[in-house]
């Protein structure tokens, strides 16, 4: 079968790679043809677009590069035309994923369109899935309460875990040791550790990691305290802020942090629900500084749910405390609250009833076995059957 996967952006390339391995057990004769990044390039060999011309994030950027994006999109529907894929697969990325789809739809009906990822159209822009109906045969997400929303909407879905779930258990399989790590950082093994985890691009590490490490200073004398730098960026993006605080800056080392750390303080993410998934009690942050009346109007107008932070999502209640467009004092409170006692004790009673309805590892498999089954794989090229879908 040929495969053709549209993933444009970091994520995207990481998921979507681990798809194509998976599609590779099911389907010997798999080949790829993709837009997509590094990871992907590993399984597959290079793609016909790298994601690095692909990911503008914000609306100044999207016009800015207006016409660099039309280009890729252009190149993408002749692509997929010349090659004649059996199967289209999109992962993420709804503004450009979404015009793809709705081009094959119309010029060529007859090539499934499944999307590997849902955006998250229950959160804001609910009204695309009209266009999910229209342009995409089968649709495979990675939150369990999406199933639901979904099905309100007469539009099924098939929940195939999370691969959050499958990054970190691969991870604590093979841990490493905690006083050694704590030794190569300088750290106490004895002590307790408070990580802080800024978020993902420079705005949100501007906007959140002042009063953070605010927060953490003043808690020094009964934590150490550990900032985990985010991949896309650099150690000077942080260092304006860290020059007067003798906090370390690791890169490449939040999965080993989180697996040491005592209690955190996240920017929401995806990596609020990592550190679910770690056990480790945290307090979720969204700070916007003078522009307080932006969030407020965000919610008002565009974000449709109850939460911000995915842990909340997933758990359909108040588990762990989100801060938005917080005063410092909230801040110092909050995260006193989850260093022992009650709050604490219940944040992590939670997490386990969290990681119970994620169900078990292995998402890009399931998805992998679902496709072959959806296109019609012959039973002799599906041998593996997986007996433990969610």
């Amino acid at each position: 079968m040929k495969y053709y996967l549209i993933a444009g952006e970091a994520s995207g390339d990481l998921h979507a790679s681990n798809l194509m391995k998976a599609l590779q057990e099911r389907d010997p004769e798999a080949s790829f043809r993709f837009f997509g990044g590094d990871k992907m390039a590993a399984v597959a060999g290079p793609p016909v677009r790298h994601y690095r011309e692909m990911a503008y994030m914000g609306f100044l950027q999207v016009i800015l590069h207006a016409r660099t994006l039309l280009r890729n999109i252009r190149l993408c529907k002749r692509d997929i035309a010349a090659w004649q894929p059996d199967l289209l697969i999109l992962v993420d990325y709804a503004g450009f994923n979404l015009k793809i789809a709705a081009h094959v739809k119309k010029h060529q009906p007859g090539l499934p369109v499944f999307y590997y990822i849902s955006p998250k159209i229950w959160a804001w822009k609910s009204r695309r899935i009209r266009r999910f109906k229209r342009d995409v045969d089968r649709l495979f997400i990675i939150f369990p309460f999406e199933k639901e929303w979904f099905a309100q909407r007469h539009y099924p879905a098939d929940y195939v875990g999370n691969p959050s779930m499958d990054s970190v258990s691969a991870f604590l399989s093979h841990r490493p040791d905690k006083d050694s790590w704590c030794r190569q950082w300088g750290l106490d093994p004895a002590r307790p550790i408070l990580a802080i985890l800024a978020g993902s691009r420079r705005q949100e590490v501007r906007q959140n990691l002042p009063a953070m490490l605010q927060t953490a200073s003043r808690l020094q004398d009964r934590l150490q305290v550990v900032v985990a730098g985010a991949p896309g960026l650099k150690p000077e993006d942080y260092r304006h802020w860290l020059k007067d605080y003798p906090f370390p800056l690791v890169f490449d080392q939040t999965y080993a942090l989180l697996s040491v750390a005592h209690a955190a303080m996240v920017v929401s993410g995806t990596a609020t629900l990592e550190t679910a998934l770690f056990e480790v009690p945290q307090v979720v942050c969204y700070r916007m500084v003078r522009q307080k009346w932006l969030v407020s109007l965000a919610r008002k107008t565009f974000i449709h749910t109850p939460y911000i932070s995915l842990v909340n999502l997933v758990a359909g209640h108040q588990a762990v405390r989100e801060l938005i467009a917080f005063r410092q004092e909230e801040l110092d409170t909050a995260v006193e609250e989850i260093l022992d006692g009650p709050v604490r004790e219940k944040m992590l009673a939670d997490y386990r009833e969290i990681i119970r309805q994620m169900g078990a590892p292995g998402a890009a498999r399931h998805a992998a076995w679902l496709m072959a089954r959806y296109i019609g794989l012959p039973p002799e090229q599906d041998k593996r059957q997986n007996n433990d879908i969610l």
